[in-house]
């Protein structure tokens, strides 16, 4: 029997698959298709101290390999998240939630990790400062180091969980930001969000998108995910969650030899709803092709 559990930061997992953020909402979406109490953990969808409505529409894009989003993290804010979602989400899911956070300022993200660390199921805080698709300060914190690290600072103040930084692609040098956060206290980091992109209507002769730029995801990204999460894993001791483009069980195990310690699944779901399934069904069959009897004790190549 193969062995799939992984652990982060102590926190045990019995597989390596998370649906990432903004995938899964709050997981209540995919209960129709089968018992989501087989992934690993959940990322659920980006929360903010405030509710908000997101970008105007057209929000979507399709590209070879992948999508655009310009979603612009929609969600009902943190106070409805705790009083209503959560609440639901433990009724049909019964593992270790990681809570996807995003801000505009310090002052929200602490404001948001201070009312979500006490939350039982939570057991990772996924601070992201990575988003590309909002204008305001979330681009801006994950593009400098020093900002990074004062994000991360301030949330591990008030933090009783494990804090995960995620990272922005969209850098000349992902490796001095990934160092500032370990500097600053971070307990691990998730990578990697969008990459920046656009499409252009050719017959109207305007962006797709109405917020013009927005987030390039899906298999198209996945060799970029692998590099930078290898060029990480080599300059950080702190564990790191790789994602970007994973589709497959091999990808998953690629993503693990560049050094992840687990993996969370993007765009794959929304093309198809039984992806982190499959992939989990599929995991024990390429590990056994592989000579792999635990996932956990897979070296980085």
């Amino acid at each position: 029997m193969k062995d799939l559990s992984v652990t982060l930061s102590g926190v045990k997992l019995d597989n390596p698959i998370i649906p990432a953020s903004g995938t899964y909402g709050f997981g209540q979406e995919f209960l129709p298709f089968y018992d989501i109490n087989i992934l690993g953990s959940l990322s659920f969808k980006g929360t903010t101290a405030e509710s908000r409505f997101g970008n105007p529409t057209p929000r979507i894009a399709e590209c070879p390999n992948g999508m655009l989003n310009s979603v612009g993290l929609q969600n009902p804010g943190v106070d409805h998240v705790i009083a209503h979602e959560l609440p639901e989400l433990r009724k049909v899911f019964h593992k270790p939630i990681v809570a996807n956070i995003s801000g505009f300022s310090i002052d929200e993200y602490v404001n948001c990790v201070e009312k979500l660390t006490k939350e039982d199921q939570v057991e990772i805080l996924e601070v992201n400062i990575s988003c590309p698709n909002v204008h305001g300060g979330g681009m801006a914190f994950g593009t400098s180091p020093e900002a990074a690290a004062s994000v991360t600072r301030a949330v591990k103040a008030v933090a009783t969980k494990p804090v995960y930084i995620k990272l922005s692609p969209n850098v000349t040098d992902i490796v001095s930001i990934a160092k500032a956060c370990e500097e600053a206290g971070a307990d691990g980091l998730s990578l990697i969000n969008t990459l920046l992109g656009m499409r252009i209507d050719l017959n109207r002769r305007k962006p797709i998108l109405a917020n013009v730029m927005g987030g390039y995801s899906g298999p198209g990204i996945f060799p970029v995910a692998v590099r930078m999460v290898y060029q990480v894993t080599g300059a950080v001791k702190i564990p790191v969650i790789g994602m970007g483009g994973i589709s497959t069980a091999r990808d998953v195990i690629e993503m693990m030899m560049a050094g992840a310690k687990a993996v969370q699944v993007g765009a794959a779901n929304l093309v198809n709803p039984y992806a982190c399934k499959e992939i989990i069904e599929q995991l024990p069959i390429e590990m056994e092709k592989l000579g792999i009897e635990k996932l956990s004790k897979i070296k980085r190549v």
